[in-house]
């Protein structure tokens, strides 16, 4: 390497989880000392490249600014190493954008009680991010038997607050949720399901 070029940062990617998004690379080592590390953003809608809330950073992570949030908007980032007057070659990620690309975790279980029947569970779900206007969702609930694991039913629901039915009495049930997520007519995320927790009818 050239005395004013530094190494590219390397494992540059966009990390997203419940919409909340952050740049990450690999350290660059060299002699000298750590380097700096600064980011770019661009926008499908404006194709130049703007500074964003990282510029000589030390830490390999960079959160995406409130500006950068809308969860439809096609965004790349660059990333360079600076130490004193040398530069490496801007490293690009991925095209990212949220509503596609977003990790959706499990929906909180806030709790389960008996029905007005004892062959029935009330369930009452928490979504693990805040929900926008014209957010399309619904959970999954799988639920089965305890001592039959193997067989499972699956139920879509639209509400925070739903009932399933038809179970036996005095019964142990298992159950884990999980969220689906429609983006656009052609597209949905599906999160990952919540730990399996489990529940006990009652006798009528």
């Amino acid at each position: 390497e050239s005395s004013l070029h530094l190494p590219a940062p390397q494992g540059v990617m966009v990390y997203s989880y419940n919409f909340r998004s952050s740049l990450r690379w690999s350290p660059v080592e060299v002699d000298g000392g750590p380097p700096l590390y600064t980011v770019h953003f661009k926008t499908g809608a404006f194709n130049q490249w703007d500074e964003m809330n990282c510029t000589r950073i030390s830490r390999t992570e960079c959160d995406f600014p409130q500006q950068l949030s809308e969860p439809r908007w096609t965004i790349t980032l660059r990333v360079r190493a600076e130490l004193g007057a040398a530069v490496s070659d801007w490293v690009q990620s991925e095209p990212f954008v949220a509503e596609r690309n977003t990790i959706i975790g499990p929906p909180r279980v806030s709790s389960v009680s008996q029905g007005q029947f004892s062959d029935s569970l009330l369930i009452n779900v928490t979504p693990p991010f805040a929900l926008r206007r014209g957010d399309l969702l619904h959970y999954l609930v799988s639920y089965w038997e305890n001592s039959t694991s193997t067989t499972k039913k699956v139920i879509t629901m639209n509400k925070m607050l739903f009932k399933i039915t038809d179970l036996k009495e005095s019964t142990l049930y298992c159950l884990k949720v999980q969220i689906e997520l429609k983006t656009s007519p052609d597209f949905k995320i599906l999160g990952l399901p919540s730990t399996p927790q489990c529940y006990s009818t009652t006798v009528s």
